[in-house]
């Protein structure tokens, strides 16, 4: 978890106003994307994707003020890395093998900072234990 987390931490600290621009305008249709997933070995990913979208949305807008900004850079990271089809590990590999390091990338962004988040999604009415994989 130390690389990834690093890793992370990495991509987050590169999230520039532009970024941040151009994921704002194709968030509609990555949200599409997101949704057809199939990746039956991690049963959370769709919705800890959905959840990080959201989160990157409200805070664009104004309409959430309380997410720190590396909590939000994190999120974006996330959200680009996962649209990407090829990364770590190419979506294309045989099974659902090929979103293992997306959902490791999501993973780490949101327990890195699970506070803020676990705060957004109180605030925002999220069950935070859905979007986690906690029961």
């Amino acid at each position: 978890m130390f690389e990834i987390a690093n890793y992370v931490l990495q991509g987050a600290g590169q999230v520039t106003p532009a970024l941040v621009d151009k994921v704002l305008r194709s968030l509609p249709m990555w949200k599409v994307e997101f949704a057809q997933i199939n990746a039956p070995q991690f049963p959370h990913l769709v919705n800890q994707l959905e959840f990080l979208a959201d989160a990157v949305e409200d805070v664009a807008e104004g309409a959430y003020k309380d997410l720190p900004y590396h909590a939000f850079a994190a999120a974006v990271f996330a959200l680009t890395y996962a649209h990407r089809k090829t990364d770590i590990i190419p979506d294309f590999v045989s099974g659902s093998m090929g979103r293992a390091d997306d959902s490791s990338i999501v993973r780490a962004v949101l327990i890195l900072h699970e506070k803020p988040f676990a705060k957004y999604a109180e605030a925002q009415g999220f069950n935070w234990d859905k979007i986690t994989d906690k029961p």
